[in-house]
């Protein structure tokens, strides 16, 4: 990946290059912004930048030794730490998580845990990976300016590991940089965050993203527009309303099948929900409540009357003519609360059976009206 692969974000992209060229190079950053807009591809072009024998003004130059191990992502002083399961560690999967990035540029947790089969796992940085990163980084640099550590979700390490990165990511071997790159950088470690210079990295403007799904997706000009509306700054959401994803049209069903089960007071078809969300896989299920979220942010903004404000795709905006003014000042911030609990409670291994029906009937009392 090189910077010229990342869509937009120009400005970061000069900051990073000329941070380089200046010398000004800090042992920890923190790219840390929303899902799908370029983090980790804009981590892998720096650190290829950062060791590249022959660096542009725009770029490295994609013909040096160095550069050419990064075009496989097997440079011996490129390393790689992201979410596995079955409590191994990275190394373990290295081979298939190579062979994912040089398919997809962009992509989230839940497309990379499709890609190794996780089934109903979760998606964790073991505590064990922290010997190995130790063990990595201890070695002389092999051939490379840096030895380069890049962390993808860091939120999702196990505290025990990041307890004992601190001291390794404060005060690292020479000419060693760590790049970690968070969705959630409020669930990183703060004393990890604290240690890292932060870089945020902001949606990708509408006029890119626009340009991008014409030249990538083969759209049409407005139908192009319409997509790069609602996805609002994250490309991987892009590519996932064109290839009508398959998930995102279960989660919806699912959240209409939600909404009109609480608000019947029907309590054999809130049992029946219940089931079938508690019946899915906990990545899918913490996917499904994270969904759920943003549909509520959605049909509170669409009640006031701010169509460039709301982002949502026909379906959605059809079933929210009605369902929108359910969704209000009343009762959005216990919403949110609700959801927001069930999703830690099902992270932190609850019984998702009691978890979803418990909410079904809370969405009950927060649905006042009689019928939907």
């Amino acid at each position: 990946m090189y910077f010229r692969d990342i869509i937009g974000l120009s400005d970061v992209k000069k900051h990073l290059i000329d941070s380089v060229r200046q010398g000004l190079v800090p042992h920890a950053r923190l790219f840390y912004g929303p899902e799908g807009v370029g983090k980790l591809p804009l981590a892998i072009a720096y650190a290829r930048y950062l060791n590249c024998e022959h660096r542009g003004e725009e770029d490295a130059c994609g013909k040096c030794p160095s550069c050419q191990k990064f075009d496989k992502l097997a440079h011996p002083d490129l390393h790689f730490v992201f979410p596995v399961i079955k409590s191994k560690v990275c190394d373990e999967y290295l081979p298939q998580w190579r062979q994912f990035l040089l398919q997809n540029t962009y992509f989230n947790l839940n497309d990379w845990l499709r890609f190794i089969d996780a089934q109903n796992a979760q998606g964790v940085i073991y505590a064990k990976e922290s010997d190995e990163i130790i063990r990595k980084l201890n070695l002389k640099v092999y051939e490379a300016t840096y030895k380069v550590m890049i962390v993808w979700l860091p939120e999702k390490m196990h505290e025990a590991c990041a307890n004992k990165l601190l001291k390794m990511i404060e005060e690292p071997p020479a000419n060693t940089v760590f790049l970690l790159v968070s969705d959630d950088p409020e669930n990183v470690l703060q004393t990890i965050r604290s240690r890292c210079q932060p870089l945020p990295v902001r949606a990708i403007g509408y006029d890119d993203m626009v340009g991008a799904v014409r030249h990538t997706l083969a759209l049409d000009p407005d139908t192009a527009k319409a997509v790069a509306h609602i996805a609002n700054g994250s490309f991987s959401r892009a590519i996932e309303i064109v290839q009508s994803s398959d998930e995102r049209r279960h989660f919806f069903d699912l959240f209409v099948k939600m909404m009109r089960s609480s608000v019947s007071r029907n309590i054999k078809l809130i049992k029946e929900t219940a089931g079938e969300l508690a019946s899915a896989g906990r990545e899918t299920q913490k996917s499904f409540l994270e969904y759920s979220l943003s549909m509520f942010r959605e049909y509170f903004i669409s009640n006031l009357h701010q169509p460039e404000m709301v982002y949502l795709d026909y379906e959605e905006q059809a079933f929210g003519q009605r369902f929108a003014p359910f969704i209000n000042e009343k009762n959005i911030e216990a919403f949110y609360d609700e959801f927001s609990l069930a999703y830690r409670q099902i992270e932190q291994n609850g019984n998702a059976k009691i978890i979803f029906l418990d909410l079904c009937l809370k969405v009950t009392v927060l649905l006042k009206k009689d019928e939907l």
